[in-house]
């Protein structure tokens, strides 16, 4: 058994703090830093951290404890009086790029570049991979900046969601048009089935908690946090192996369903340390491990920077028509459409997929690689840039302020303190 593991996950955690430290010294959000990280220390610069499975899997880990503590996070009112937002947001933000993804394919994809198969299926392909959002960097962005609970926040949340979820018909379609088995009916089944499921799941569960609550009466506290994430674990593991579902997407449900228990604080005050001391870290410095430059002529660099421009501009412009056709600020409209730029695994998974199925011509998953981490390293600065001026309580209703950080931290060490001491008290008195 090699031990090798621990020297990568040591330099993973040093390398993400200090890089950390650094980008926030010069006021950029520290994602940036961890992202920065592990793209120096992997195999597109010094080499010395390269891709595992074990690094792959507990990034997973670490993106669905994101989302679940986002759920956990999240008022759940909020978020359904920003659903009609957000799907606007989503509808706009997938439509867009996967139309001006389509055309600059359509462009280049002729003469040397030219690949056997369906011309059309395969520009719309390019097109399908623009559509993807990763939300987890602008989840942790927007956590750290104080603005998760507000209405950008919370209508981010919503698109994100929403997009996965158009993002994966697109998919279908496209890969059901060139011969694939998959059945868009069956996609559509079995995402209402998970959204069915996932409402009787939560009622059942919160009601479960709230009984078992009442039972202990305060005693074996410790008890509650293990349960929420084997309710985070089992219904990530459902949403992505049953219902065929992003697992972050289960993961954010299973957060949804603790926020509505009476435990939720003391619940995601316990997942705090787990997720900044080891799986966050892990996470994004993973994201730039994973990062390998191919070797590329004049026209596939051309390509490259063409197709970084407009995975930008059609997310931020289709996300922001959406947010505007709602009737939302010009600047909160941009601030929803730089949230919305970011892509992620979702993109790699979609570009292989797609390789597998002849409708991508292999020298374009360099660019696509090369865009994928441009956005997701720009986004969080772009995020930075549109929130400068506006402080930590902008945007949050009054009642809402106990929820943003300033305030929430000092109250959550207060309560942990006097519910670490009223648990240690009743151990005492059973022994």
């Amino acid at each position: 058994m090699s031990y090798h593991y621990l020297l990568d996950i040591a330099l993973i955690l040093i390398s993400t703090k200090i890089f950390g430290l650094l980008t926030s010294r010069i006021q950029l959000p520290q994602v940036v830093g961890a992202l920065i990280a592990g793209l120096l220390l992997g195999p597109a610069c010094l080499g010395w951290l390269q891709a595992t499975d074990f690094l792959s899997q507990l990034s997973e880990l670490g993106v669905i404890v994101i989302m679940f503590t986002a759920g956990i996070g999240t008022d759940l009112k909020e978020l359904k009086q920003t659903g009609k937002a957000g799907l606007l947001v989503a509808l706009c933000g997938v439509l867009v790029p996967l139309g001006v993804g389509a055309a600059l394919m359509a462009v280049f994809n002729r003469g040397e570049f030219a690949y056997p198969g369906d011309t059309m299926l395969q520009n719309l392909f390019m097109g399908t991979i623009l559509t993807a959002t990763s939300v987890s960097i602008t989840v942790e962005t927007l956590k750290e900046m104080g603005k998760l609970s507000t209405k950008v926040g919370n209508t981010i949340l919503a698109a994100a969601l929403i997009d996965d979820i158009l993002g994966l018909i697109c998919l279908t379609l496209v890969t059901s048009l060139a011969g694939s088995e998959v059945s868009i009916w069956i996609v559509l089944l079995k995402i209402v089935a998970f959204f069915l499921f996932a409402g009787v799941a939560g009622v059942l569960a919160v009601k479960a908690l709230n009984w078992y609550e009442k039972r202990v009466h305060d005693r074996n506290l410790h008890r509650f946090p293990i349960l929420a994430f084997v309710l985070c674990l089992l219904m990530a593991y459902l949403a992505e192996e049953l219902f065929g579902v992003a697992d972050i997407i289960g993961a954010f449900a299973a957060g949804l369903v603790v926020a509505n228990t009476s435990k939720a604080h003391y619940i995601e005050s316990k997942f705090s340390p787990l997720s900044y001391l080891l799986l966050t870290p892990i996470f994004f410095a993973s994201i730039g491990i994973k990062v390998e430059v191919p070797q590329m002529d004049t026209m596939i660099v051309l390509f490259t920077v063409l197709l970084v421009i407009v995975a930008v501009i059609t997310k931020l412009v289709g996300c922001g028509l959406g947010a505007k056709i709602c009737g939302m600020p010009t600047r909160q409209c941009v601030q929803i459409g730089c949230g919305m730029v970011c892509r992620g695994e979702v993109a790699l998974i979609v570009a292989d997929k797609g390789m597998a199925l002849n409708l991508l011509n292999p020298v374009f998953s360099g660019p696509i690689v090369i865009m994928i981490v441009f956005c997701t390293i720009l986004t969080p600065v772009l995020l930075k840039v549109v929130f400068k001026g506006e402080n930590r309580y902008e945007g949050l209703e009054q009642s809402d302020l106990v929820d943003t950080y300033e305030l929430k931290e000092q109250f959550d060490i207060v309560t942990d303190r006097l519910l670490d001491e009223e648990e240690r008290r009743h151990e005492k008195q059973k022994h």
